[in-house]
């Protein structure tokens, strides 16, 4: 992490650094349910959504629940941010009311390091435009982890929407970081070939049938409609990169699917390919997402002095 416990993204963060918070998200994972022993002082948590979440807000909401803090959750609807506000404004007046922390969600590329700089708090990511989604990445490290061991020269394939994906982009740089290698599979106008410039560890396709069968894991990409993904591709999506029961049976038994959610099902996955609880890991994810965001939050709280 920064010298200031935030977590910004992946992008520089070297592996002893992610080792380190994946193993203190294994510490939480047994204790999800009665959290920690009550914290020697009590912080005020700001959670700054303002893009719409599902997934992540609940997730950090019960993370700093479960270490024994104060959540204040601010969504953009409602909010003065709905009138104009700035977001560097809003964060500002945030801190001023005695937040320890931020997590910051939003649709501007660099949004939370803008928020950092102006309060000076520390700041966790939680979505930023088409930067990064590094606790995402942390989840999903966690889960491959857990089902294949040392991720080290491991073969991860991410299929979908590419270019739009602040999920891709923190798993890239995560993933480079455990020592995978990386394919990226798609359509070429969401997957272009200089995407393989993000990392040597990265190699570009285009025709998923062909690289399929040569996956560790499976990573599939939500189409993202509302950033216009949805019109840059054909109706015969599915067809051509969906992961449809044919295709999950072509990959080896031990191989899990993961997917960052929401599911367009019948699209990125046929709902027995998801339903399959031998082989998806989705709500895997999404339990291991609350005890990786409690080892982030439980960092920079520690820095800030909010935490024992």
């Amino acid at each position: 992490m920064t010298h200031d416990a935030s977590l910004l993204g992946l992008r520089g963060l070297d592996r002893p650094s992610i080792e380190a918070l994946l193993d203190r998200a294994d510490h939480w994972l047994p204790r999800l349910e009665q959290g920690g022993p009550p914290p020697a002082s009590r912080a005020v948590v700001g959670l700054m959504f303002l893009e719409d979440s599902t997934r992540t807000r609940c997730s950090f909401e019960t993370a700093v629940h479960r270490l024994g803090h104060a959540p204040v959750v601010l969504s953009g609807r409602g909010s003065s941010a709905s009138k104009g506000e700035s977001l560097r404004d809003t964060a500002a007046n945030l801190a001023a009311m005695g937040m320890q922390a931020l997590v910051v969600r939003c649709g501007q590329s660099g949004g939370p390091r803008i928020v950092r700089d102006a309060t000076g708090l520390p700041v966790v990511n939680a979505g930023d435009g088409r930067h990064e989604h590094p606790t995402q990445s942390l989840l999903d490290l966690s889960t491959l982890r857990d089902r294949l061991g040392s991720l080290e020269d491991r073969r991860i394939l991410i299929v979908g929407d590419i270019l739009n994906s602040r999920v891709a982009r923190s798993n890239i740089h995560g993933l480079t970081a455990m020592g995978a290698h990386i394919l990226l599979a798609g359509p070429a106008s969401l997957v272009p070939w200089r995407l393989a410039d993000l990392s040597p560890a990265v190699t570009v396709a285009h025709d998923l049938d062909a690289v399929i069968d040569t996956a560790d894991a499976v990573m599939m990409l939500r189409i993202q409609r509302e950033r216009s993904a949805g019109r840059a591709v054909a109706d015969d999506y599915r067809h051509a990169f969906g992961l449809t029961r044919a295709r999950a049976d072509r990959l080896a038994p031990e191989v899990p699917i993961l997917h960052p959610g929401p599911v367009n099902r019948g699209v990125e996955l046929d709902d027995e390919v998801l339903d399959d609880p031998a082989r998806s890991v989705v709500l895997e994810q999404v339990r291991r997402g609350v005890a990786v965001r409690m080892a982030v939050l439980e960092h920079a709280l520690a820095a800030a002095g909010g935490d024992n």
